[in-house]
């Protein structure tokens, strides 16, 4: 009867784990950076414009919850979006304080230029993972960003303006 082989394990560092957060911050780097080569818009502007295009008459409150973002934020990337002439934004007929949002025809050609995904390769990433997985890195996370007494309002920023 043979025995299985056991290989060893390897004992996990802090280097060995900053080396990971590299890697990943590398990945997200690299993505954007690609999209805004390819494009000239920054990441949160693509997916910003992304959101609009998926779904016509979007408000700015709605474009800030999709993209997990406050408001201010939102409203700068549209103000952005706007000045490029890629987005027409309409008061909204019910009420007249929020405002609808809609691509124009020189931001649905710039988004087919995009090399996906739109909101980027770390959301893509982490919606592919089980809720297993999530619940333990969330956890994790949080144990890590206690002990860098991180400023947790940077939760709203997103990468791509990082």
């Amino acid at each position: 009867m043979k025995t299985a082989l056991r290989t060893p394990v390897e004992t996990v560092t802090p280097a060995k784990v900053l080396r990971r957060f590299r890697v990943v911050f590398n990945a997200v780097r690299t993505h954007f950076r690609h999209m805004e080569k390819q494009v000239g818009l920054g990441g949160a502007q693509v997916w910003a414009l992304s959101l609009i295009q998926a779904k016509p008459g979007l408000g700015m409150g709605e474009v800030a919850k999709h993209m997990d973002i406050h408001q201010s934020t939102a409203s700068n990337l549209i103000k952005a979006l706007l000045r490029k002439e890629l987005i027409r934004m309409e008061k909204a007929p019910g009420d007249r304080r929020n405002v609808c949002l809609t691509i124009l025809p020189a931001g649905a050609s710039l988004l087919q230029q995009v090399p996906g995904p739109f909101e980027g390769v770390l959301p893509q990433a982490l919606g592919s993972l089980s809720a297993d997985t999530l619940q333990r890195l969330d956890a994790d996370l949080g144990q890590l960003i206690g002990l860098l007494n991180a400023d947790e309002a940077a939760e709203e920023t997103p990468l791509a303006q990082l």
